[in-house]
């Protein structure tokens, strides 16, 4: 559990996501909503690599 916590204290998002948040973009993008996006690797990570180049 302390390792979970220091982990979760260098997200962004402040916490370690759910299974289920991941899967609610796969969801999103299998969807009709989504049509525009395609060839795109999108990483649901809590914004643990938006400073990475």
């Amino acid at each position: 559990r302390e390792a979970e916590e220091r982990y979760a204290s260098v997200i962004p998002a402040g916490r370690i996501g759910a299974p289920e948040e991941a899967a609610e973009v796969a969801v999103w993008l299998c969807s009709g909503v989504a049509p525009y996006v395609t060839g795109h690797s999108m990483i649901v990570d809590g914004g643990m690599t938006a400073g990475v180049r």
